[in-house]
């Protein structure tokens, strides 16, 4: 009998097979979390502004003058995300936030938050689904099937 060390070339084609298959299942999977936990950002960042307009608020009984720097409301900022304050009047606000592709976040993410604490989920990319937002509050995406 021949004792024989190593592997045959149809073992370690079997072998490099599994390994291809699983990971074209867990790369892209992998993927959406990532992006999933970078939209975490927005989120928080939205609601965190909204406190601190709501308390700009309570000192100048007016929204227009807020998100500027040197006040109790600066602009935001933020690393996966850019932040605009928009529709700024005396009464209502809306703050944006727009994926930053350099970031490794698509520009299609756009989520809002305004003076009465509506969240809405503005667009998505193609791969994702836009949820359906139920008034008065609305939603911000965090799957890709829509999910709230």
């Amino acid at each position: 009998m021949r004792n024989t060390l190593g592997f045959t070339l149809v073992e370690l084609m079997i072998v490099v097979a599994i390994v291809a298959i699983l990971a074209s299942i867990g790369i892209p999977a992998y993927q959406d979390y990532v992006v999933r936990g970078k939209l975490a950002e927005a989120y928080s960042t939205l609601a965190s502004q909204r406190v601190k307009m709501e308390q700009y608020y309570q000192d100048t009984r007016d929204y227009s003058n807020g998100c500027t720097p040197n006040t109790v409301a600066p602009p935001p900022t933020g690393t996966y995300f850019t932040y605009a304050c928009i529709n700024l009047s005396a009464n209502t606000y809306t703050i944006s936030a727009t994926g930053n592709p350099a970031q490794g976040v698509d520009s299609q993410f756009v989520f809002t938050i305004d003076q009465n604490n509506n969240k809405w989920t503005v667009s998505v990319p193609a791969a994702w689904t836009l949820p359906t937002q139920t008034a008065p509050n609305g939603c911000w995406v965090r799957a890709k099937d829509g999910r709230c």
